[in-house]
């Protein structure tokens, strides 16, 4: 049935687009890639539910790091199929809305190894209000993967200590929950113990991370943080605050967690951003499959 079906489409592609052999070649390629994907979990181009396979399919071909320009070609062909499906009445609805077209040249963000990560948080920080502010911030960037603009937003109300939550405000005024898990959540106890006080000037003043006047951090200061210990762990490539963003994302996916639960920690609107983010190996992809799906062993 996949045969027939893009056989079809190619037959409208050169008849109703009068596109040339050649480009009619790459299509016919893209497609096939991702036939076999779908034939490889036993799916059919023509059943709902495919938004999933289409998104691990877009992560597979950021792990083969292809360059921008074919994963934008093989993103259009995908759009192009389902589009013609829909409209033959093949399918209920486009399930390439999860991916759009990536950003020609967008290069993916540094981030820290998991090892790393552990000589960096592991490191013995300053006992003193700036080192457990340090300290604090660091383990929220990782833990939640929050932007630094974000993090520079938190206010005194916006960790809920009992429920182990963070409320943040992203882009366009968004607001979202993030679990916080407990080292981070010791840290900024102990920041708000036994360092904020100590840093502050007005008493009206909400923001929780504090800069040594007293007012909230600048980006700029979040960045000069994160480079400082990083030198100290021994890390010394040029990381910004937006590596440990990530790095919570990378290592989430590592670990098991869905695309859509990550995309929702990072606050993405769009999947296809979160996809950029994605940079499993094969290998990360089996084993994660062998050790969740029932039949995957």
């Amino acid at each position: 049935m996949e045969t027939e079906i893009l056989e079809q489409y190619m037959a409208y592609l050169s008849i109703e687009k009068g596109l040339r052999p050649n480009s009619l070649e790459a299509y016919r390629k893209d497609l096939q890639d991702f036939l076999n994907f779908l034939d490889g979990k036993m799916r059919s181009p023509i059943e709902p539910g495919l938004e999933t396979p289409i998104t691990l399919f877009m992560v597979q071909l950021h792990d083969q790091c292809l360059a921008s320009r074919s994963i934008a070609r093989k993103a259009s062909a995908l759009r192009g199929f389902f589009r013609f499906l829909l409209r033959e009445g093949r399918i209920s609805e486009d399930p390439t809305r999860v991916i759009q077209r990536p950003k020609i040249g967008r290069p993916l963000p540094r981030f820290f190894s998991i090892s790393e990560v552990n000589k960096l948080l592991g490191q013995a920080f300053p006992a003193t209000p700036l080192g457990l502010r340090d300290k604090a911030i660091l383990e929220i960037l990782y833990a939640t993967g929050i932007r630094e603009s974000e993090l520079i937003g938190l206010e005194m109300g916006s960790l809920h200590r009992e429920g182990e939550f963070l409320f943040v405000v992203g882009k366009g005024g968004r607001e979202r929950v993030l679990p916080v898990g407990g080292f981070a959540l010791a840290a900024v106890d102990e920041f708000l113990l036994k360092g904020r006080h100590l840093l502050v000037r007005n008493i009206t003043q909400r923001a929780l991370f504090l800069n040594l006047q007293g007012k909230p951090l600048s980006r700029m200061g979040v960045w000069k943080i994160v480079r400082k210990y990083a030198l100290k762990a021994g890390i010394t490539r040029q990381l910004s605050p937006h590596a440990l963003r990530h790095s919570c994302a990378t290592h989430m996916l590592e670990g098991g967690a869905g695309i859509l639960v990550v995309q929702e920690m990072l606050g993405h609107v769009d999947i296809a951003t979160t996809q950029i983010y994605t940079h499993l190996t094969s290998n990360d992809l089996k084993e994660i499959h062998g050790r969740s799906h029932p039949r995957g062993k």
